[in-house]
């Protein structure tokens, strides 16, 4: 289970402690900007947007904090099994540069992209070379988990800034790097699956390790999509990659993440329904956003790619579905950061 994000406030304990998939806040609050980007409301997208700057500045300090000052302890959760949860560095700033780009505030989106190249390279190399050569205890199979998916979204990441600010790159490279991501991407997504999913199937899985960041199953497939429909519109991704190829690969996607969400909200109820695992507040639950705003965008791209009219309507709705799940997350924790201080604002009791 991720630390608790409420103690963000606190220092030095939250910087110690801080999630290292704490930037998944910044992915859900920068994809559901874009979603109110495409469909046209310019004031719930902005609002989004500079709540999602402002998480990303703020974040960025504590993690050199912590960098500089517990530095054992990053290394430590990073060659841990939640060590690809750090990619959420990566998909939140590309994510933050497809946003800002689509205002043509292309030379930040441009530094964004440029720090979500590097973080792609570091990271998505370094994680699993740390988990397979580094010195950890004792591994076994049950350390697979959902947040292995944020590799793929991290790569998927990288195209879709990539084609969103390629128009004013050299675009013939720009083309094949995004598509190379894609196909990368794609590999990715099928290997990761078949571990998460034989994990899931052949040893028990309790309630409680089902935690929201299986979620990003669904969120990784759909920024796939969005990827692909994206590089639709680049002619030299589709000389690289052709584009009856690109379309098919993306409407199978589409499909299966569709198919995922019944059986999601399913085990959701199983977890706290049946099973009574409290619905409280915890980091991961910004694992659970980011898949909705995504499922959202991707399908709107994915209508205008293939000129499906009910595909675009469907994801220009679902926007909103996406912004209630969201607003119910930052008010549980904005409710939970004010527990938290409440409680250590309290004098101690007597000894």
């Amino acid at each position: 289970m991720w630390p608790s994000f409420t103690g963000v406030t606190r220092t030095p304990a939250a910087v110690r402690d801080l999630s290292p998939g704490v930037f998944a806040f910044v992915m859900a609050t920068g994809i559901v900007s874009v979603a109110f980007h495409d469909v046209r409301v310019p004031s719930v997208s902005y609002v989004l947007l500079w709540i999602g700057v402002a998480g990303y500045v703020a974040l960025l300090v504590a993690t050199g904090w912590r960098l500089l000052r517990f530095r054992d302890r990053l290394v430590a959760d990073l060659v841990g099994p939640y060590g690809f949860a750090f990619l959420t560095v990566v998909a939140a700033s590309d994510v933050l540069a497809n946003r800002l780009a689509l205002d043509s505030a292309r030379w930040a989106a441009a530094v964004l992209l440029a720090i979500g190249v590097l973080g792609w390279l570091g990271l998505g190399y370094g994680v699993p070379i740390g988990m397979i050569a580094g010195v950890r205890g004792e591994t076994s199979f049950e350390q697979v988990n959902g947040t292995w998916f944020l590799w793929v979204v991290a790569t998927q990441s990288v195209t879709v800034a990539v084609t969103t600010l390629e128009p004013g790159g050299p675009a013939g490279a720009m083309a094949v790097f995004a598509a190379v991501c894609w196909a990368v991407g794609l590999v990715l997504y099928l290997l990761v699956a078949a571990l998460v999913l034989t994990r899931l199937l052949v040893r028990s899985v309790g309630p409680a390790q089902l935690i929201p960041a299986y979620w990003i199953f669904m969120g990784a497939g759909a920024i796939t999509v969005l990827a692909g429909a994206q590089l639709t519109r680049l002619p030299g991704a589709t000389r690289f990659v052709p584009h009856v190829a690109i379309v098919a690969v993306s409407v199978v996607v589409w499909s299966f993440c569709t198919w995922l969400i019944p059986l999601l909200l399913a085990l959701s109820v199983w977890r706290h329904a049946l099973h009574r695992v409290s619905l409280r507040y915890e980091s991961g639950l910004w694992s659970m956003v980011f898949p909705v705003g995504m499922y959202g965008v991707a399908t709107h791209h994915l209508g205008v790619a293939t000129g499906t009219g009910w595909l675009t309507d469907l994801g220009a709705g679902e926007a909103w579905v996406a912004l209630a799940v969201w607003a119910a997350v930052f008010a549980a924790m904005l409710i939970a950061a004010a527990r938290h201080a409440r409680r250590l604002s309290r004098p101690p009791g007597p000894r």
